[in-house]
C-alpha cells in the first residue's frame, strides 16, 4: 500500500500550521498558564478570550519572533467570551477568512495556538455547524460551531484554521466542558467593531432581578415558563413602568422569556429608548406593562 497520499496530507497539513503560526500570539497573564490571541488586523489588535484577561491588570503578549511586548485591553464581552487588546507590535499579519457557509460537518480543521513560545496544532474535525445561539450570559453568537479538536491548557483564545488555512473562529472552552465550541468570524467582525467603539457590546436595561418559574396550564398564560421579578432597581425603567416584586415576566417585545439569558438576549441595543410591551402575570391576571428600555452604565 502506497503511503504518498498519507504523506501529501502530512506535509499539507504541515504547511497550514506554518502559515497561520505567524499570526498567532501568546497572551501572557499573571496566571500560570498563558492564554493564546489570534492577530486581527494590521494595527495590533488581538483577540482573545474574555475569561482570559477578566482579572488581569498588567498584560503582555508573546510575538511570533519570541520577543515580548505590552498590550492594553481595549474592550471585552463576557457574554461571548471575548477580548479584544491592542498591542504595538508592527508587521502583524491576519489570517484571511473562511467563507463559513463552505464550513461543513466533517471537515478537517486545526486548532492552532500558542500557549508558550513556539506554535502548537491538534486536529480535528467540525463535529456541530447550527443555527446562531445564545450563551448563558445572553450573548448572541450568529452560528453554533464545535470541532472535536483537543484543546491543552493554554489553547483557549486559538484560532480554528480550515485545512486552507483560513480563519474559521475563535477557540474558547468557557461554554462547554465537553466540546471546544468556536466563536465564528461573522461573531468576531461584530463584537470587535463594537469593543473598538464602545469598549464593550453595549445592552438594553431593565432594572429587574429575576428567576425563572414554570407557570400552570390553567392560568392560561400561553407560556408554561416566566421570570418571576424578585428585585426591582429603584428609579428603573421596570420601576417607572409600575413593574413590582412578585410580578411574573412572560414576554418581552413578543418574545417568551423562559430564561434570563432570553431577558438579556431581548433587551438588545437596538432596543435602548424604545418602549416595548411586557406580558406580565400579576395576581392570577394577565396584563401589558408598557416599559421604556434604558441604557445600561
Amino acid at each position: 500500500m502506497s503511503t504518498r497520499p498519507l504523506q501529501s496530507l502530512s506535509h499539507s497539513l504541515a504547511s497550514v500550521v506554518e502559515h497561520s503560526a505567524p499570526s498567532i500570539v501568546r497572551v501572557e497573564t499573571r496566571r500560570r498558564r498563558g492564554a493564546t490571541g489570534i492577530v486581527w488586523d494590521a494595527e495590533g489588535h488581538i483577540v482573545t478570550t474574555s475569561h482570559a484577561v477578566e482579572h488581569e491588570g498588567r498584560l503582555q503578549v508573546g510575538l511570533p519572533d519570541g520577543s515580548v511586548v505590552s498590550a492594553e485591553l481595549v474592550g471585552r464581552d463576557a457574554s461571548t467570551d471575548l477580548a479584544l487588546l491592542k498591542a504595538e507590535a508592527p508587521g502583524l499579519t491576519p489570517l484571511t477568512s473562511a467563507p463559513l457557509d463552505d464550513v461543513k460537518v466533517g471537515h478537517l480543521v486545526i486548532a492552532v495556538a500558542r500557549p508558550g513560545r513556539t506554535a502548537r496544532a491538534t486536529l480535528g474535525m467540525v463535529s456541530t455547524h447550527g443555527e446562531g445561539w445564545r450563551t448563558h450570559a445572553g450573548g448572541r453568537v450568529e452560528r453554533y460551531l464545535e470541532t472535536d479538536a483537543d484543546l491543552p491548557p493554554g489553547f483557549s483564545g486559538g484560532a480554528l484554521v480550515d485545512t486552507e488555512g483560513r480563519l474559521v473562529g475563535l477557540l474558547t472552552a468557557a461554554f462547554s466542558r465537553t466540546a471546544a465550541v468556536v466563536i465564528a468570524t461573522d461573531t468576531l467582525t461584530r463584537v470587535i467593531a463594537s469593543l473598538k467603539e464602545h469598549g464593550g457590546v453595549r445592552r438594553g436595561y431593565l432594572g429587574v432581578g429575576a428567576y425563572p418559574v414554570r407557570l400552570p396550564e390553567h392560568l392560561g398564560v400561553g407560556s408554561e415558563h416566566g421570570l418571576i421579578c424578585l428585585s426591582v432597581d429603584p428609579n428603573g425603567p421596570a420601576q417607572e413602568a409600575g413593574l413590582l416584586l412578585g410580578d411574573v415576566l412572560v414576554s418581552l417585545g413578543g418574545q417568551p422569556l423562559h430564561g434570563v439569558e432570553d431577558l438579556l438576549g431581548a433587551l438588545s441595543d437596538e432596543k435602548v429608548g424604545t418602549t416595548v410591551p411586557v406580558r406580565v402575570l400579576r395576581a392570577g391576571a394577565v396584563q401589558e406593562v408598557p416599559v421604556t428600555v434604558g441604557k445600561r452604565a
